[in-house]
């Protein structure tokens, strides 16, 4: 059987990629875990994650939460350079 960390360094995700997901869609880190190992396999689920990355970071903004801003553009960052969208 699988271990989260299997799947995750399958899907070259780390687990703050994963929390990220995990808090945009309200749901554990586990089903985060599942639900972005499969997003990555394509150019859209690599967007769609992009995007929740960036909502996030955006209502961390709006709310003065620099901490969370700062720590949300830094997984953006590693994620983009380890998932590059095709333009």
């Amino acid at each position: 059987m699988l271990s989260i960390r299997d799947c995750l360094d399958y899907c070259d995700l780390t687990d703050d990629e994963v929390a990220l997901i995990a808090e945009h869609e309200g749901i554990p880190d586990v089903a985060a875990a599942q639900v972005a190992c499969g997003l990555v396999q394509t150019p859209e689920g690599t967007l769609l994650m992009t995007r929740y990355m960036t909502d996030l970071l955006e209502r961390a903004e709006r709310a003065g939460e620099q901490d969370k801003a700062t720590r949300a553009r830094a997984v953006i960052a590693r994620f983009s350079a380890d998932h590059p969208l095709a333009h």
